[in-house]
């Protein structure tokens, strides 16, 4: 048996569930009466702007403009696509941002808004409000990114920085808005996803101003201040639920984790492999869900319970990791080392951790693969995983086993993809 074959068609089987060149077409509405503004952001926006092009009829208006990360743009015609910086934004983002706010502004209330939002639309449509320069943003943005925090709490404190964000993209036009949505988050909550431009926002400054205390952000003191200024209502808040504009405005979930695995179990079945589906909503440190998911394996190899071999456990969401080193790392990585570390050479259980991007973390590989050797040969080639992992360094160890996952962009994001096969 091919496990190492087994484990990475799985995942493309994951991926190609939440490809935007077949799901999107089906959720297109009819063009109105006015013309037709296509926004994106995202790492799926380029696929999601081309889908539209290619199956919107050719007399009625069109154009637009999508936001992606950069080497993640298609070619386009009536859609301007333009690649920005992820996980930290930067200049083009701003710039696409205050493009896409201005053209939102002009549509009139025979026209449509439509938005195509993937995961990364939070740091790629990114137009600070007054007062916070890009530079004090991306300062922010990576203190959040190291401090472990959740995507949900970093996004809380991001549409509290933004212009665009939290359904002001929404409130700043009058036509009709239809978001099309590929979710990366767990609980699917459009408010989440992309920082939610078109969804209202149930947070507040102070859960902002909480979670900046909670997590020991250190932002600059104009981020601060501003923050402040929100709490004492000096400032007006992001759009409610329950605000009368979002009568006019659909967000449409048109992709999610727990369809991806679903489509990865139905493929080990396939193989006369039974998958066990533990859940979308995977959170936490990577480190520590290594532990309980390498707990649950031995209970499974030793006794036969809660499942008899052979099977594929499947989960999807979302991991976390505090930064602590200064090595090349990324948490699906991070995890499937912690579970090598654990399992220790366990016979008969191979491993995947994959970001269904294509990028985990900011390197260049989508995850790795771990067969029960895994430790030995590192051991072979004196490689220590123990002294890897507590510097952040899980890329390094898997690049030297040679057991990397290069996908390249998918152009997609549902989140994380994680299967252990006990066979």
């Amino acid at each position: 048996m091919d496990t190492r074959a087994l484990l990475t068609e799985s995942f493309h089987a994951a991926v190609g569930a939440a490809d935007a060149m077949k799901i999107l077409p089906p959720h297109l509405p009819q063009p109105p009466q006015g013309k037709t503004l296509v926004v994106g952001a995202g790492k799926a926006a380029a696929a999601m702007a081309l889908a539209v092009e290619q199956q919107w009829p050719s007399a009625s208006p069109l154009a637009g403009l999508a936001i992606t990360r950069y080497r993640h743009g298609l070619l386009t015609n009536r859609i301007n696509v333009i690649e920005a910086g992820h996980p930290v934004p930067d200049e083009s983002g701003e710039k696409a941002a205050q493009e896409i706010l201005r053209r939102a502004k002009a549509l009139g209330a025979n026209d449509l808004l439509l938005a195509l939002i993937s995961g990364g639309g939070s740091s790629l449509l990114s137009l600070p409000v007054e007062g916070i320069s890009m530079e004090e943003l991306k300062a922010t943005t990576k203190e959040l990114l190291r401090c472990g925090a959740p995507i949900q709490n970093m996004n809380t404190v991001r549409k509290h920085l933004s212009a665009i964000q939290g359904g002001r993209l929404a409130a700043a036009c009058k036509a009709p808005v239809l978001a099309l949505i590929i979710s990366d988050v767990t609980g699917d909550d459009p408010t989440h996803i992309g920082s939610g431009p078109c969804a209202p926002d149930p947070s507040t400054y102070q859960d902002a101003v909480d979670i900046i205390m909670r997590y020991g952000v250190k932002a600059p003191e104009s981020v601060a201040a501003h923050l402040r200024r929100g709490v004492l209502g000096e400032i007006a808040e992001t759009p409610k639920p329950g605000d009368k504009l979002f009568q006019r405005v659909e967000n449409r979930v048109i992709a999610t984790a727990q369809r991806s695995l679903q489509a990865a179990a139905a493929y080990f079945r396939g193989k006369g492999i039974m998958p066990v589906v533990l859940g979308d909503s995977v959170t936490g440190e990577a480190i520590e869900v290594a532990k309980v998911y390498a707990a649950l394996v031995r209970q499974i190899r030793d006794h036969g319970e809660p499942f008899k071999p052979p099977l594929a456990l499947i989960s999807g969401g979302e991991c976390t990791v505090t930064v602590r080193g200064n090595g090349r790392g990324g948490r699906c990585a991070e995890f499937l080392l912690s579970l090598a570390l654990e399992l220790d050479g366990m016979p008969d259980v191979h491993a995947l951790a994959c970001d269904t991007d294509g990028i985990d973390g900011s390197e260049d590989n989508a995850g790795a693969v771990l067969a029960p050797d895994s430790i030995a040969r590192a051991a072979t080639a004196g490689v220590s995983g123990k002294k890897l992992l507590e510097n952040n360094d899980a890329y390094s160890f898997f690049e030297a086993l040679n057991d990397l996952v290069v996908t390249g962009p998918t152009r997609t994001n549902i989140n994380d993809f994680r299967v252990i096969l006990v066979l």
